[in-house]
């Protein structure tokens, strides 16, 4: 059975680090996927609703002659996709690992989004065509591991430059992620929630929150920021690798 990695907003299947690798070593079958509007996919217009990327990523998988059930790993965006996935398509979904997600209903929109970053993203957006500072304005609001900071920007500078995501595509797929309400039942899958402790943009009580109404076991990293594989994927590995138990 293969697990499906999805990435957030405006980022890729590249964006994974090494966490793909991890995965596959502890036994995994890994497929990454990219959203519309990013990676391989970066010269398509954006969906503006979650929904149609549920269905853009059912399509992907199809077309590789890959059949479900599949188990799903996904962050932030992806996560969204994933829940969504999972909820209308259940017989598709054998198990579902969310990082760093929020979503409606379960979280106020000052929690999904933290009011203290606004001042950042405006700077993001001003300077979005400029590969070296948007990106190290997205690693400051993503990630707290600094020691690799040069070898990052580097490389995600790489992946801009060779595919790179168009502001308008930005903005849909932030739009998207503002309007998307999930179902408030849950998923009829086994659930697994991981937040950072650390994650200055989305309030880590957003997936607590999810936990709650869900009944879903979550674990919590200690120190790690929004983009908890890159900060520490050996963490994600060995909490994920293994579950759900019995598998």
């Amino acid at each position: 059975m293969s697990r499906v990695l999805l990435r957030g907003l405006t980022r890729e299947a590249r964006h994974w680090g090494g966490l793909p690798g991890q995965l596959a070593a502890a036994g995994d079958t890994v497929l990454t996927l990219d959203l519309p509007g990013n990676g391989a996919f970066c010269g398509q217009r954006s969906p503006a609703t979650v929904r149609a990327m549920v269905l853009a990523a059912r399509a992907q998988l199809r077309q590789q002659g890959v059949a479900p059930p599949y188990r799903l790993l996904a962050m932030s965006l992806g996560g969204m996709v994933a829940a969504d996935w999972a909820q209308q398509f259940p017989g598709e979904v054998a198990s579902l690992v969310l990082i760093n997600t929020s979503m409606r209903p379960f979280s106020p929109a000052t929690d999904r989004l933290r009011p203290r970053n606004w001042p950042a993203l405006l700077r993001l957006a001003a300077c979005w065509d400029d590969a070296g500072a948007a990106e190290k304005i997205i690693h400051g609001l993503t990630c707290r591991r600094s020691d690799t900071l040069e070898q990052d920007l580097a490389a995600w500078r790489q992946i801009r430059h060779s595919a790179p995501v168009s502001a308008g595509n930005a903005w849909r797929q932030l739009w998207a992620a503002a309007r998307f309400s999930a179902a408030a039942t849950a998923p009829a899958c086994p659930v697994l929630l991981l937040s950072s402790a650390g994650d200055g943009l989305v309030h880590p009580r957003c997936s607590a929150a999810l936990s709650l109404a869900w009944q879903a076991e979550h674990l919590i990293h200690p120190w790690a920021g929004h983009d908890l594989p890159h900060d520490d994927p050996g963490w994600v590995c060995q909490r994920v690798a293994n579950w759900p138990p019995g598998r």
